[in-house]
């Protein structure tokens, strides 16, 4: 997923005692560690999970990654966890993997890093405008893998309504026809109304609400669920999210069901061109 001289140069820059490496991802002596521990925890699950000894699994990791593309570092992360955890499943045999990012900041890192190809659909749900100002709806990947890009923008003040729609009526029904193996969640919690670094309205229980929905995928899929710890920074909105997040996985009620308001009537109309989703 990363050139070996991104890697060493990562890896050299700790090793000499870290530094800035744009305004505000930083390297202490211990980065790269923790970074190679974070990433392998990922692959680790991944392994877990197509092993098949659970039906969803949860990485709490620092730092995140999803930020992180294929030569660059930025907006804290160093790899790209998530990205690394995909490739690994289909180093081990999965055919198809299913990101879904609902990360308030976009996964510019991981839609760099898949934007050319059809084994993994990628889809990220963001607030815009907002860091890192990528993700716009026009964009759905590129050569073969044009389609397979479902970027989800959604303005400042968006709420549970519009981040279930979404999932609801466009990422389902896209990841029901891709059938994939696996599928992971880039999990930030910084759309959560306390957050101080964007300005959507999610409550701890939208997340619940949220892995529900991937928990019914799963089943229906028969594929198991994984979980990677993105961005978050109101720290206790970030831990009742997480446990929300869990309890959403491995609960049996239903997963809530909402009518799709304008700003997923317009992503539908889109991903209409590439998946059956009715608008």
């Amino acid at each position: 997923m990363h050139p070996e001289e991104y890697v060493e140069a990562i890896r050299a820059a700790a090793e000499a005692g870290g530094g800035h490496l744009d305004a505000d991802t930083v390297l202490s002596e211990g980065s790269y560690r923790a970074a190679t521990h974070a990433a392998g925890g990922a692959c680790a699950m991944a392994d877990e999970l197509l092993g098949r000894r659970a039906p969803f699994a949860f990485c709490g990791l620092r730092p995140p990654g999803h930020h992180a593309e294929r030569a660059t570092a930025m907006g804290f992360c160093l790899f790209n966890n998530v990205a690394i955890a995909a490739q690994r499943a289909l180093d081990q045999g999965a055919e198809r993997v299913f990101v879904l990012d609902w990360d308030v900041h976009h996964g510019n890192g991981t839609n760099d890093i898949f934007h050319a190809r059809d084994d993994v659909l990628f889809a990220s749900i963001h607030q815009s405008p907002l860091y890192p100002g990528t993700g716009p709806l026009a964009d759905a990947g590129s050569g073969q893998g044009e389609g397979f890009s479902l970027n989800l923008p959604v303005p400042p003040g968006s709420g549970e309504e519009t981040f279930v729609g979404l999932i609801q009526h466009v990422a389902v029904p896209a990841a029901r026809e891709f059938r994939p193996d696996l599928i992971l969640v880039s999990a930030g919690f910084d759309a959560h109304r306390d957050d101080p670094l964007a300005n959507c309205s999610l409550e701890d229980s939208s997340y619940g609400a949220m892995a529900t929905q991937m928990r019914e995928l799963g089943r229906e899929l028969e594929v198991p669920v994984g979980v990677v710890l993105e961005g978050g920074y109101a720290l206790g909105a970030l831990a009742r999210s997480v446990a929300a997040t869990l309890e959403g996985l491995g609960a049996d009620e239903p997963a809530p069901q909402v009518e799709a308001d304008a700003v997923t009537v317009r992503a539908m109309e889109h991903a209409a061109r590439w998946w059956p989703v009715r608008p």
